[in-house]
C-alpha cells in the first residue's frame, strides 16, 4: 500500500473513533503540493503521541516504538515487498497550539499542515496552514530554516538540510548555510547512529561528490570523517596528474558512482564492464540499511585515507607514500565503527582500501593477468574482490582526471573485465582439490606428520587445480611429492 492511500485508511480510522484533531504534517504536505508520490507520514495529535501510536499500531498490524526525548511514537509497519524496509509513520504529541508546533520545524517547506480528515476530499490544498509561507519556498525552489535557533536545538537538522536539498534539487537560502556554518561545532552533541544515517543517505544520493563539496563548504564533512582533514592540499607526484589528495578522494567517489551507474551512453563508462548482473550485485543491501554502490563510495572516499601520515621521499627523492593501505585500513577499522557502523560494512570498507592497489598489480605492462595471479587475487580479496576491482576503476579514472588516455583507460577496463569473467565463479575449497586429496592422503602416501605443512600444501593444491596445473588424485599428489622434493615445503 503507497503512503497516499494509507493516509486516507487513517482518515477513516481516526473519524471512527470521533478524532478529528489530527494533522498531516511535513514530507506528505511538501510532495502533495508538489505534484510527487508521498513517501513520508508524519501526523500530529493533541496531546500524548503514545495513545495514538499505540491504537495506530494495533489498526495496521505494525510495532509502536517510542523517539526519545521527543513526544513522538513511530510504528513501523511490516514491508508487503521482499527485501524492502518497513514503512514508517511518525505521530508527534502536541500539547500547544498547531502553529507554535509548526514554527518548531526545522526547515519551512516542511511547515505545513493538512487535517487528516480533508486529505482524500477536494479541500485538502485549500486547507492547508502555511504559517511561514512555505508553499511560496516550495515554488521557488529554496530551503529555508523556520528560524535563526533551528540548528543549535536539534544539531541533526544541518545534515538533514544538505540531504534534503539534494533530494529536493532545491538551493540552500543563504541565511540557513550561514547558520549551518556558525553552528557546524554543534555537530559533536548529535548522535553516531544519526549521523551515520544521514551521513550515509548523502552518499547513496546520486550527484555524491557534489554533496560532499557543499558538506565541506558548511564545516561538516571533516567533523563527520576528522581523518580527511589531513588529506586537504596534500600534494601527490605527477601519476597524480591533476588533483591532491583531497580532490582525488572527491573525484573517486564521482567516479565510483558513475562506473557502477550503468553505461548511459557516455564514451568513457561504456569501457567499464557492467551486465545485469554487476546491477544485480552493486544493488545488493549488505549492511546498515545501505547498498554495495553506497559502501563503494565510501571505500572511494577512505581509499586514500593514510596517504598524509605516510608520505615520505624514497632515496632517489621520489615521494611515496608507503604502507598508506595498510594504514588506511587500520584507520577504517577505527572511524567507522564510531560511526556506528555495522561490523559488514566496516570489514568491506577495510578490505577495500587494504587491497586497491591489488588489481593495478595483477599484470605486467600490458599483459592480461595470469590465472594463477587471479585465484590468488579472489582468494585474498574474498567478499571484497569484485567490490575492490570497481574501486580500481574509480581510482584509476580520479588518478588522471582530464587528463586520461581513452586508449590507456579501455586497456585498463579491458583487464578488469578479464578479471571478472575469470572470477565470475571462482573455486571454492570445497570444490576443489580436497575432492581430489585431502590431508590425511597427503600424510599417508607421502609419510607427512600432521602440522601446519599440510595446510600449506593443500592451498598449494587449490591453486594448482584452479590454474589447470592438475587434474585428479595422481596429479595432486605428483605435484605434492615434487613441492616436498623442492624442499618447497621442508619435512
Amino acid at each position: 500500500m503507497d503512503a497516499d492511500r494509507l493516509l486516507t485508511r487513517l482518515g477513516g480510522f481516526f473519524a471512527a473513533r470521533g478524532d478529528n484533531d489530527v494533522w498531516v504534517v511535513g514530507g506528505a504536505v511538501r510532495d502533495a503540493i508538489r505534484g510527487r508520490e508521498v513517501h513520508d507520514i508524519d501526523l500530529v495529535v493533541a496531546g500524548d503521541a503514545q495513545p495514538a501510536g499505540r491504537a495506530v499500531a494495533d489498526f495496521l498490524g505494525g510495532t509502536p516504538v517510542p523517539v526519545e526525548p521527543w513526544n513522538i511514537t513511530r510504528v513501523a509497519l511490516p514491508s508487503s515487498t521482499e527485501g524492502a524496509a518497513p514503512f514508517l509513520i511518525d505521530i508527534a504529541g502536541c500539547h500547544g497550539s498547531l502553529e507554535e508546533n509548526l514554527r518548531s520545524r526545522d526547515f519551512t517547506v516542511d511547515a505545513m499542515a493538512v487535517p487528516l480528515r480533508c486529505w482524500d476530499t477536494e479541500e485538502r490544498f485549500d486547507t492547508i496552514v502555511d504559517p511561514l509561507n512555505g508553499k511560496a519556498d516550495l515554488v521557488r525552489g529554496v530551503l529555508r530554516a523556520t528560524g535563526d535557533d533551528v540548528f543549535q536545538d536539534d544539531p541533526g537538522r544541518m545534515l538533514r538540510g544538505v540531504r534534503l536539498a539534494n533530494r529536493l534539487g532545491f538551493r540552500m537560502e543563504p541565511d540557513t548555510a550561514r547558520a549551518i556554518r556558525r553552528d557546524a561545532p554543534l555537530l559533536r552533541r548529535v548522535s553516531a547512529e544519526r549521523v551515520r544515517d544521514e551521513f550515509m543517505d548523502i552518499l547513496a544520493a546520486d550527484g555524491a561528490r557534489v554533496q560532499l563539496e557543499v558538506l565541506d563548504r558548511l564545516d561538516l564533512l571533516c567533523r563527520v570523517l576528522p581523518e580527511l582533514e589531513a588529506a586537504r592540499n596534500c600534494e601527490q607526484p605527477r601519476a597524480h596528474h591533476y588533483w591532491d589528495v583531497w580532490g582525488h578522494l572527491l573525484h573517486c567517489v564521482e567516479y565510483a558512482e558513475a562506473v557502477t551507474a550503468g553505461h548511459r551512453n557516455n564514451a568513457i563508462y561504456t569501457m567499464a564492464p557492467w551486465t545485469a548482473a554487476e546491477d544485480a550485485y552493486f544493488s545488493e543491501i549488505i549492511g546498515d540499511g545501505h547498498t554495495r554502490r553506497t559502501v563503494l563510495k565510501l571505500a572511494a572516499l577512505l581509499h586514500d585515507i593514510a596517504k598524509p601520515q605516510t608520505k615520505a621521499p624514497d632515496e632517489n627523492g621520489r615521494i611515496r607514500f608507503l604502507g598508506h593501505s595498510e594504514q588506511g585500513a587500520e584507520m577504517v577499522e577505527t572511524r567507522l565503527p564510531a560511526l556506528r557502523l555495522s561490523r559488514r560494512t566496516t570489514s568491506l570498507v577495510s578490505a577495500m582500501v587494504l587491497h586497491h592497489l591489488r588489481p593495478s598489480q595483477l599484470r605486467e605492462k600490458d599483459k592480461m593477468p595470469s590465472r594463477r595471479a587471479i585465484y590468488r587475487y579472489y582468494r585474498d580479496v574474498g567478499d571484497a574482490a569484485v567490490d575492490t576491482l570497481y574501486l580500481a576503476m574509480a581510482d584509476f579514472l580520479a588518478a588522471r582526471g582530464p587528463e586520461l588516455s581513452p586508449e590507456r583507460w579501455n586497456n585498463y577496463a579491458r583487464m578488469i573485465a578479464a578479471v571478472l569473467e575469470a572470477g565470475a565463479a571462482p573455486p571454492s575449497p570445497e570444490e576443489g582439490p580436497r575432492a581430489l586429496v585431502n590431508g590425511h592422503d597427503l600424510m599417508n602416501t607421502l609419510n607427512i606428520p600432521p602440522g601446519p605443512r599440510i595446510g600449506a600444501l593443500l592451498e598449494r593444491l587449490r591453486e594448482a587445480e584452479a590454474v589447470g596445473e592438475i587434474a585428479n588424485r595422481d596429479d595432486a599428489l605428483s605435484l605434492a611429492a615434487r613441492l616436498l622434493a623442492d624442499n618447497e615445503f621442508e619435512v
